[in-house]
């Protein structure tokens, strides 16, 4: 490891300073791009090596955030054409309204899982679970935890810009960490249930009088059509497991998304779905570049040294880097991609010259970044809350519950590892 350039104090107060400003609602680009200027610079490292240490760490960014940009026309057209909503109703639908809470969890964590962002897959299932709730006497609190989860669960094994951007960081094939979390997402998806029936029961319908839950397209689509797009996607995501042939997201990922496109019988709103798309990815892309600018100077700190000293000190084992990096992280910048983002660039490193394999620290890292990953300095937090009409007071009572969800995923990920699964 080469020598540190900045200060392990000055990379922290670089990141809370960056924390301070999303909070002030400075957007977090900016302001992660400004805490990792005045990181470096409190942290020793002079202007040059600082901008030098920024610019680095954004560069490291262009590969996810590529592939990222392209998982855009699957997002676009999902949303579009009325698949998600296909795919949730029919969920719903099947599994009927006694199961109404597994059911609203189950379709939030498929839709999360095929590629669709999490804030979208809440938004996309919440005027169905809007209309469960009332006819089945649920509460806001119950349905929104039981999207929250399954989105959590699903969001582990997508091909999401948090998975893009663990895998890219240790270099591994993305379907590799997809399926390294099926054990974990399931276990989250049931704690998920679990815990959102529990809530479910305190509040009631009532809680919806005034609000409108028409929001549907009204799409009339058959279930196949609609899963066609992320079979193609999974499929092809597969090929190098099945027969060692190799077909990157960059690829994967749009083809999927044109293929639900000319299935659906959109093929002359092809411009438009993508451009839609695009604009759902030009965020978390922009957001990406400046979270490369603040994992450019903590990678540059001696922050990985005195954390690794510090478990030494306590006598813990080098793998425990990997969940506490990705709950502090996603704690930090309430997002579970920058979070596992700047955790996987700072510490795939040591954790892999530490003897933990590359797809069991990214896995632990992933999945970590879940926990708290929705504070209310984070957009999800407000997205969510918003989509079922809750007051703030109210959705930061879910904090503890999501958290609750996010934990178990990573402990059963941490276990998995432990037993070297």
């Amino acid at each position: 490891m080469t020598a540190p350039t900045f200060s392990t104090l000055g990379a922290l107060i670089g990141l809370v300073l960056a924390i301070i400003l999303i909070v002030k609602k400075v957007h977090p680009a900016y302001s992660l791009i400004f805490g990792a200027l005045i990181g470096g610079l409190i942290g020793g490292g002079g202007l040059t090596d600082t901008v030098k240490a920024m610019v680095t760490g954004a560069q490291s960014m262009m590969s996810p955030v590529l592939r990222i940009m392209t998982s855009g026309i699957l997002a676009g057209a999902l949303i579009k054409t009325g698949s998600a909503e296909t795919i949730a109703d029919t969920i719903v639908k099947k599994l009927g309204q006694k199961r109404a809470i597994a059911a609203i969890a189950i379709a939030t964590m498929i839709i999360c899982a095929v590629g669709v962002f999490i804030d979208i897959a809440v938004i996309t299932v919440a005027p169905i679970a809007i209309a469960i709730a009332k006819k089945a006497n649920l509460s806001k609190a119950g349905i929104l935890l039981a999207m929250i989860g399954g989105g959590k669960a699903g969001n582990i094994i997508s091909p999401n810009p948090n998975t893009i951007a663990a895998s890219e960081a240790f270099g591994l094939d993305l379907t590799t960490l997809m399926v390294k979390n099926l054990i974990p997402a399931f276990v989250a998806l049931f704690v998920a249930i679990i815990l959102a029936g529990l809530l479910a029961k305190k509040g009631g319908a009532h809680e919806f009088d005034g609000v409108d839950e028409s929001g549907t397209s009204g799409v009339s689509l058959s279930f196949l059509k609609a899963m066609l797009g992320p079979i193609v996607v999974i499929t092809l995501l597969a090929l190098r497991s099945i027969a060692g042939i190799s077909v990157d997201p960059l690829i994967a990922l749009p083809l999927g998304g044109l293929v639900t496109i000319l299935v659906t019988g959109h093929a002359k709103n092809t411009v438009e779905f993508t451009e839609f798309g695009l604009s759902k990815v030009i965020g978390v892309s922009i957001l990406l570049i400046g979270t490369g600018t603040i994992a450019g100077i903590i990678k540059a700190s001696a922050l990985q040294v005195d954390m690794i000293a510090l478990l030494e000190a306590l006598n813990m084992p080098a793998f425990v880097l990997a969940p506490l990096s990705g709950i502090l992280m996603g704690a930090a910048t309430a997002s579970t991609t920058a979070g596992s983002t700047i955790a996987s660039q700072t510490f795939s490193g040591p954790l892999t010259a530490a003897g933990v394999p590359a797809v069991s620290a990214a896995a632990m890292i992933h999945a970590g970044a879940t926990v708290l990953d929705s504070l209310p300095h984070g957009s999800f937090f407000h997205a969510t809350g918003g989509s079922v009409f809750m007051a703030i007071e109210d959705r930061m009572k879910l904090i503890p519950y999501e958290a609750i969800v996010g934990l178990s995923s990573t402990i059963v990920a941490t276990i998995l590892y432990l037993i070297g699964f």
